[in-house]
């Protein structure tokens, strides 16, 4: 027969197991449930901080208005500079010769890396309505003006 002790000392355990486990069962649901929450309201941040990003860089990235010497808001966009310049037939280096840029600067206003200041954008505009004939020629007055300042150098 087994001693009184042993079999008292297991009941005893067993039944404190048994209550432990109704005080701590709640307790480990409602860990689960905000761990759960917690999951969930982190994926809604990352959500919301993926559409700020977005929206700033649209801000950002927006074209700011600048004014022509007419007082009139002139926009700049980078694939109506590389059409305007293909219209006129020119080339990047032509192109910056009449706006009075260098051709990198051409170049990275049309792949939209830079963006110009509003002087250029406005030099830009002015261009808006020359046609090949003017802009040639134009090119031809720059090119003895920048002649005869390297003779007179």
């Amino acid at each position: 027969m087994p001693n009184i002790a042993v079999l008292l000392k297991e009941e005893i355990a067993r039944l404190s197991r048994k209550q432990v486990r109704g005080h701590v069962e709640p307790v480990r649901k409602a860990s689960g449930q905000h761990r759960h929450d917690i999951a969930s309201l982190k994926r809604q941040v990352a959500k919301l901080e993926r559409q700020v990003a977005l929206l700033e860089k649209k801000v950002l990235d927006a074209p700011a208005p600048a004014q022509s010497g007419n007082g009139k808001q002139v926009r700049f966009v980078a694939k109506g500079l590389r059409s305007q310049r293909e219209r006129l037939g020119l080339s990047a280096a032509q192109y910056a010769a009449l706006v009075g840029v260098s051709t990198q600067s051409i170049y990275n206003w049309e792949r939209n890396v830079t963006r110009p200041r509003s002087e250029q954008v406005a030099a830009i505009a002015a261009l808006r309505g020359m046609g090949k004939r003017e802009a040639l020629a134009r090119l031809e007055r720059l090119g003895q003006q920048n002649g005869k300042a390297a003779a007179e150098a």
